[in-house]
């Protein structure tokens, strides 16, 4: 049972007694007893409607009850909404919660080290959050609220890459809860996509500007590289940039961004190759990044690590950057390719629709909602299958497709560094990989090599992974 604002959700965890009822008039006897006395101000929101709603005045068993039906209790003052979901380590403030960091001993508080479930953030009921990126250690989100700044980050701040903030001892280079981030946008202008790499952020606004904060020791920021630079006063746009901006994408310390024309440009860390360039050098320049890539209309960049895919949209995929765990074998034996080349895919995979690049694998989804895999590591297919050059099908039923539900589809795939989410039609999230700190968000700690859903109030619409902590956007039901 979960109480907020006069909004009571329910998942039907309400104990042993009822749970364990055979009788199915006893069980609505007792429903319609329980029901009686609900407020008459509040409005019940069910799937169906001719189900009776439960008041949760039993025991609470949170193991029992998880497939009956769900229903929102809902005061006369809420808006169904969207709501955000972090969890995984806390110590360092990414989840943006103070008091997991900072207890008050006087209201019974304990310092949380990690949240291994989606802990509901409040700053995503009092901010309407349009987007998430999860980083290493640190959080940013992208903010429509009237009146209020667009962008905010809480987490590690060691290398500005949430802005400049002043604390009672010097510069805060940790955030227990979420900040404004100081960017020079333009009036009428906001943050509409962030995205985060290890220690740099990227911003895009409405306008077409292109931020890039924190470190900029490779070029990702995309300014000339300067030693010993204080990058917390850096705030000011990425010059030399097209204005049609269609989406960013924050590597590990390289940085992308696709426009409405399908161009993809890079600058940033260039060892494994993975801006692009057709070089291995650092690059502080924005760029164009040529090969295979020209005159194809990309949609997406995926690059959590040294390697990166892209998806143009007659659905072909496009790969460069590191290679060592295979991920580009189809084209290239070297252990790094610094030229985009178009990746030959067996025909029965079909039409791709999306795709995800972690350190060490390779992701896709395709119009029928199948999830393939490749490369080394956690691939979704169980612990004895670390390891594949070729595209191989990750089982349907792990996504929840089975006789009862036979249309559910895959949509969207989103890699962390070492894990891997998986987002349905039905707004089910998936999850699978390394589980540091409970960043899959299953309730343990254990590493899951293969999929399991993620429990959350809500239908996911957007997720993020960080390097040990995840975040989402979720609907009401």
């Amino acid at each position: 049972m979960l109480s907020n604002c006069c909004i009571t959700y329910s998942l039907y965890k309400y104990g042993k007694n009822l749970s364990r009822l055979t009788s199915c008039e006893t069980r609505r006897v007792l429903q319609a007893e329980l029901c009686s006395s609900w407020p008459a101000q509040y409005q019940c929101y069910s799937r169906d409607a001719s189900k009776l709603p439960l008041i949760n005045r039993l025991p609470h068993d949170p193991d029992l009850g998880l497939d009956l039906e769900e229903h929102v209790y809902e005061g006369k003052n809420h808006k169904l909404g969207l709501k955000l979901f972090l969890w995984g380590v806390a110590t360092q403030g990414a989840l943006g919660r103070s008091s997991f960091i900072k207890p008050d001993r006087k209201k019974s508080q304990d310092y949380i080290t990690f949240r291994r479930q989606p802990h509901r953030l409040d700053f995503g009921d009092t901010h309407k959050v349009i987007d998430v990126s999860c980083g290493y250690g640190f959080t940013v989100f992208a903010v429509n609220s009237k009146g209020r700044p667009s962008i905010y980050g809480t987490g590690l701040n060691k290398e500005g890459q949430l802005g400049y903030h002043k604390g009672k001892k010097g510069d805060q280079v940790m955030l227990a809860e979420p900040a404004p981030i100081d960017l020079a946008i333009a009036q009428d202008d906001r943050v509409i996509k962030v995205s985060c790499g290890r220690a740099h952020t990227l911003a895009s606004t409405k306008n077409g500007a292109v931020f890039g904060v924190g470190c900029n020791s490779y070029g990702q920021c995309g300014r000339a590289i300067v030693s010993e630079e204080d990058s917390t006063w850096c705030r000011t746009p990425i010059t030399g940039l097209p204005s049609d901006v269609r989406t960013i994408e924050a590597g590990q310390d390289t940085s992308f961004m696709v426009t409405k024309s399908g161009e993809v440009w890079s600058w940033g860390w260039g060892a494994d190759g993975q801006h692009g360039r057709e070089h291995y050098n650092l690059e502080p320049t924005v760029g164009r990044v040529g090969g295979d890539l020209l005159g194809q209309k990309v949609v997406k960049v995926s690059c959590r690590a040294d390697c990166a895919l892209a998806l143009s949209e007659e659905g072909d995929i496009f790969g460069w950057g590191n290679n060592e765990y295979g991920q580009l074998r189809a084209v290239s034996e070297d252990p790094q390719m610094h030229t985009p080349r178009l990746l030959p895919l067996p025909s029965s995979v079909g039409r791709v629709v999306d795709v995800g690049a972690s350190g060490s694998a390779c992701f896709l989804v395709n119009d029928k909602g199948d999830v393939y895999s490749w490369g080394f590591g956690p691939l979704g297919r169980g612990p004895d299958n670390l390891h594949s050059s070729q595209p191989q099908l990750i089982p349907p039923p792990l996504f929840g497709r089975n006789s009862y539900n036979p249309d559910v589809k895959v949509v969207s795939v989103v890699c962390g560094v070492h894990m891997v989410t998986c987002i349905t039609d039905g707004g089910n999230l998936y999850s699978w990989g390394r589980n540091t700190g409970g960043n899959l968000g299953l309730g343990h700690l254990n590493p899951q090599s293969f999929p399991v859903q993620v429990c959350m109030m809500g239908r996911v619409v957007k997720a993020s992974c960080g390097v040990d902590h995840s975040g989402a956007i979720a609907l009401n039901f």
